[in-house]
This record gives C-alpha cells, structure tokens and sequence, in this order.
C-alpha cells in the first residue's frame, strides 16, 4: 500500500518543454497542478529548482545480469538505482524474464518492455536473449514478443560471426522484411541492435523503428537515417568498451579486433556526426548484463564529450524520449514524475549528478 501523497509547491523553473518555463506547480494526489489550488488547511511541501519530466533511458536491461535473467530482489535494485538517478520512465530493450510485475510496482519507475531480444544461436551473448535455430522462424517469434510486450521488439541484427571472423548480418534480408511487417502488424515497432555498417542497409530495407549502437550509420546511410527521421541510442558507454572486447578477441578472431578498435577510436567523431546529420539522438545505457544500472548521467556526460550540446542532450533525455515511447510532457493532471536540480542542467550537463528531489507519481522518492 503507498503512503499518502503530501501536497506539493515546487517553485523556480518549472521546465514544461524545451522552450516553456513556468514558476510554479502544484502536485496533489500525484496530479500535476499549473493553477493554484484554493486553500485546503494540509501541510504543503515546498520545493525550490530547475525542474526537468523525469529522466529517460530507452535503452536498459531490468533483469538482466551478466550471466542472464537476474532474481526479482536483484531487479529491484537496479530498477531503483536508475529511479534514484533520475530516470523515472524505461524503455526495457530486451529481458530474459518477464518484468511485467515492475508496473505493478509504484515506488519503481515507469517501464516499457521490449520482451526478449531475438538471437541466433552462438551468435548473441549465452542467456541473453531468445535464440532461433532457424531464421525463418523469426517473423513468427517477432510477433510472439509483440503480444506479449508494451509496443516494441528488440532484434539482434549483427554479431560476431565465427566462421567468418568478423561481424556479420543475423538474419537475411527477406525474413528481416517479413519480421518487421509482422510486428507492424501487431501495433509494434521494431529496434535492432546494430553495430557494422553491413546491417543498416538491411534494417532500411526493412523500415525498422529504431537502432541501437548504430556504430554502422555512416556516409550515405547516415543520410537515409537522418531523412526518415529514424531514432539512434548511441550508448556510449558500452562503445567505450570496445577497445576492452578487442583485446580479448585479437587472437583468435583480429579481423573484428581491429574493426572493434575503429569504432571505439571514433565514436565521438561518430556521434557529433549523426547529430550535425539530423539524426533523432536518444539517450540509453545499456545498464544490465555487463553495464550497471543508474548511470544515466555518465551517459548524457558522453554525449556532450562528443560535442553536442548540453541543452539538446537535456531534451534528448526528457521531452523528445517521452513522446517517443508514449509519454507526454508535464501537463495539467498529469502523472507527477519528475527531478528537481538545484541549477539548471542544460548549461552544465554535471548538475544531473546532483537532483534536490526526486518525485514519482506525486511521492518524493529521494531527496
């Protein structure tokens, strides 16, 4: 049972959208107020700052661990060290288990699930995800993940092939087309997993929805991606280990080695490319499995080392995610989810480490 709302008064900057500040709101019941509320007699908690929606990680794993599904005490912790970051609505981007129980869950954030990523045997990380012995079994097992998730699938488009010594396309195109209509079919739209240049072509071919990584949208590629308006989760922080993954594989497998070392040896480049392209920026982490959870900060901090703005990666981590995934901004009656800083975030990306409070569904969860 959740205890009982305090009424709040958060004055200073209440961020509404990129370029809507208000002075003040109320929060009543976990409702968003813009109009002041006729004296009530209750005590009323005041809070003072820059007011940003919650934080958003599109691209995490509640769930998982290093070795696989992860036991339901181990999730909660991770769901609460992203809460306590900040990030208040997840995009789950692909789950060995059934994390359905998450939105029962008031005190943990908002999650929206992608179900298992779909893999190929020896092809993906062991226990990750759900792997297909046959390929063409993929567009039935897409919309198999469809029903049984909140509006997205997440597909494995490349992985190390071993026979050829390199990364390599999992699937071919044809059934890739086929998957993606499936789930078209089914009210959901499609991420993929991507990190070579010889998958994107294919995930264009297919019109999938989003990519994550996206290490391979470059020259033309990157053009079409920035022209259909097609979102990328860069995730930083897991192309920063890179180098670490090339060192394990230089002996046996060099060829990926060293294509592993160029993407990690360019990825700012890389990215302030995409963004000066037009391409939809997301902000992910890829926390779960060998990432850990609540390091949405690290993450928007990389973004601005590549070169962007501090103001854009603000709004690519709040407004421009929410309404992606469904969520409007803060509105009169809305849900009450947001973080209070005590400066303002879009001049110094580093005042995000340092949230006054923390507010989900009206309760003040941290600070």
């Amino acid at each position: 049972m959740s205890a009982p709302h305090v009424p709040l008064h958060v004055t200073g900057h209440v961020l509404l959208g990129q370029d809507r500040d208000v002075g003040e709101m109320w929060v009543r019941d976990g409702r968003v107020s813009l109009t002041r509320p006729s004296p009530q007699g209750s005590a009323t908690r005041e809070i003072e700052g820059w007011v940003l929606p919650g934080l958003v990680d599109v691209h995490c794993h509640v769930g998982l661990g290093a070795d696989g599904a992860v036991d339901q005490e181990t999730a909660v912790a991770q769901a609460v060290a992203d809460r306590d970051s900040g990030v208040l609505l997840v995009r789950d981007a692909g789950s060995p288990v059934d994390t359905s129980w998450v939105q029962d869950r008031p005190d943990l954030p908002r999650l929206v699930r992608a179900g298992r990523h779909l893999a190929r045997p020896k092809r993906y990380l062991r226990h990750f995800g759900l792997e297909l012995d046959d390929v063409a079994a993929l567009p039935d097992a897409v919309r198999a993940q469809a029903r049984g998730a909140d509006g997205w699938v997440k597909l494995v488009g490349d992985w190390i092939d071993r026979d050829l010594g390199d990364l390599g396309p999992l699937w071919p195109r044809d059934v890739l087309i086929e998957a993606v209509a499936a789930a078209h079919t089914e009210a959901a739209r499609v991420t993929v997993h991507a990190f070579s240049e010889e998958v994107v072509s294919d995930l264009l071919a297919a019109g999938v929805d989003g990519i994550e990584h996206g290490t391979g949208v470059v020259g033309d590629l990157l053009d079409e991606v920035a022209a259909r308006r097609i979102p990328v989760t860069p995730t930083l922080l897991q192309v920063a280990r890179f180098d670490r993954i090339a060192q394990q594989a230089e002996e046996k497998y060099p060829v990926y080695a060293a294509r592993m070392r160029r993407l990690h040896a360019r990825r700012y480049e890389h990215v302030r490319a995409l963004y000066d392209a037009g391409v939809p920026l997301l902000v992910g982490t890829d926390a779960g499995g060998t990432l850990a959870h609540g390091r949405v900060v690290d993450e928007c901090a990389e973004l601005v080392a590549a070169g962007i703005p501090a103001a854009d990666v603000v709004a690519m981590a709040t407004w421009r995610a929410r309404e992606l995934l469904g969520f409007g901004a803060l509105v009169e009656g809305s849900s009450a989810d947001l973080v209070v800083y005590p400066a303002d975030p879009r001049e110094d990306i580093e005042v995000l480490r340092h949230p006054t409070a923390v507010v989900l569904r009206g309760q003040v969860v941290r600070g």
